[in-house]
């Protein structure tokens, strides 16, 4: 059994339509036969296009009915650009019409360069979003036209006068011709070879709609959107827009406009250059000032800082000196009564000392004294030595006529050996 939960209500089905219809932003060229023709008090205009084989019905608003050249008239064939869109309520298939166009007077040159648009336009090379910006400040620019033209005498009087110091590349080719676009095509592919270009100017000294035919053929206007630098179009034609003029980054309406567009002008950027000079001056002058006033304001705050810490310091300094004369009273004070307490010890401790050392003395030397040989010479003995100092202790040592010192309290004599007993 089919799963009617599934199943789509007419409004989903119509946006669902609407949606995919419209998914193609892309604006069409329709060819048709106008039937129907209907315009409002309002200003918006209905109609019908058809063919033998089928009808859509148009809307064309008020804003687009203003640009028509000439009023729609039933049963003309005509060429529509607009966008195919559905209206949800009766979920029917509308035609939004921008632009109409008779069929007799769209030859086919215009109709061959309106294909070439739609295909620019599938492929988004009229995006505006795509388009570079031209260097303000250029220094090499190509320059693709005739040698023979005009063209390229106007671009370099005006480089000359605006912008001295410009490099410029003249590229021959020819800009109108059954061989026109495949030199312009060559020419923008030599681009690739040279080095350091900023930007450059295709173009010629303008022409009638005939002459401007290669500026519309697809393979330059893809070349044109393939080329690596920007592209100021400059056909030199200010009524009619061609293909290359939409594709490229800018549009000039003459090859003497581009080169204003290129270049800057000397004298505008000496004036922004003075201009910047006095505003960086300016701008400097403020600057200092500020810092001088900040230094100022910095100084004043450290010389007042400075004077309160100094005034302070004194402050603590004489509090200090205030406490500091008691407090080494009172630290000195408990040395000097230690110091005087051990002096009235120390004094009657020395006496007491120095009496015993005495007494001690006293002993030992009345000791040595009885103990000294002189002293038992005092107490009339004698000690005998022979000439060399040694001293004679037995009477075997004393052999008669040697001679021999005897040392007495007083003194030494001299003796000598008359006789020994032993």
């Amino acid at each position: 059994m089919p799963d009617f939960d599934a199943a789509w209500t007419v409004s989903h089905l119509a946006q669902t339509l609407k949606r995919r219809v419209e998914a193609d932003g892309a604006p069409i060229w329709v060819r048709g036969e106008l039937t129907g023709v209907k315009r409002y008090a309002s200003g918006h205009c209905y109609f019908s296009l058809r063919d033998d084989m089928a009808r859509v019905d148009c809307t064309m608003w008020r804003s687009s009915v203003a640009r028509l050249r000439s009023p729609l008239e039933e049963g003309s064939v005509v060429y529509a650009l607009g966008h195919a869109s559905v209206w949800e309520e009766r979920t029917a298939l509308r035609f939004n019409v921008s632009q109409v166009l008779p069929a007799s007077a769209v030859g086919p040159a215009a109709q061959e360069a309106e294909r070439v648009k739609q295909l620019l336009l599938r492929d988004g090379l009229l995006d505006p979003g795509r388009k570079r910006p031209v260097p303000e400040h250029a220094t090499r620019i190509a320059v693709i036209t005739s040698v023979a033209g005009a063209a390229v005498r106007d671009i370099i009087t005006v480089a000359a006068r605006r912008w001295p110091g410009v490099e410029l590349f003249v590229i021959n080719s020819s800009v109108q011709g059954a061989t026109a676009a495949a030199e312009l095509v060559a020419a923008l592919d030599l681009l690739c070879h040279l080095e350091a270009i900023d930007c450059c100017i295709i173009g010629r000294g303008g022409g009638s709609k005939e002459d401007l035919v290669a500026f519309n053929d697809e393979s330059v206007c893809r070349a044109i959107a393939a080329c690596a630098i920007p592209v100021i179009s400059a056909v030199g034609h200010e009524v009619d827009v061609t293909l290359a003029d939409l594709v490229a980054d800018l549009r000039a309406a003459t090859p003497s406009q581009a080169a204003e567009f290129a270049l800057p002008d000397r004298r505008d950027v000496e004036v922004r250059l003075d201009r910047a000079r006095r505003r960086l001056v300016g701008v400097t002058a403020a600057l200092l000032r500020a810092r001088s006033d900040r230094v100022e304001r910095t100084r004043d705050r450290m010389g007042s800082a400075l004077v309160e810490r100094v005034r302070r310091a004194e402050r603590r300094l004489l509090a200090a000196s205030g406490r500091l004369a008691p407090a080494l009273a009172r630290r000195v004070a408990g040395p000097r009564e230690h110091l005087a307490r051990i002096e009235s010890r120390l004094l009657p401790a020395m006496r007491r000392r120095l009496a015993a050392v005495d007494a001690q003395g006293r002993a030992l030397a009345a000791s040595l004294n009885a103990l000294s040989p002189l002293a038992v010479l005092g107490r009339g003995y004698a000690v005998a030595r022979d000439p060399d100092g040694r001293l004679l202790r037995r009477a075997a040592q004393f052999t008669p006529g040697s001679p021999f010192t005897l040392t007495v309290s007083d003194g030494t004599v001299a003796a000598r050996t008359e006789d020994s007993h032993g």
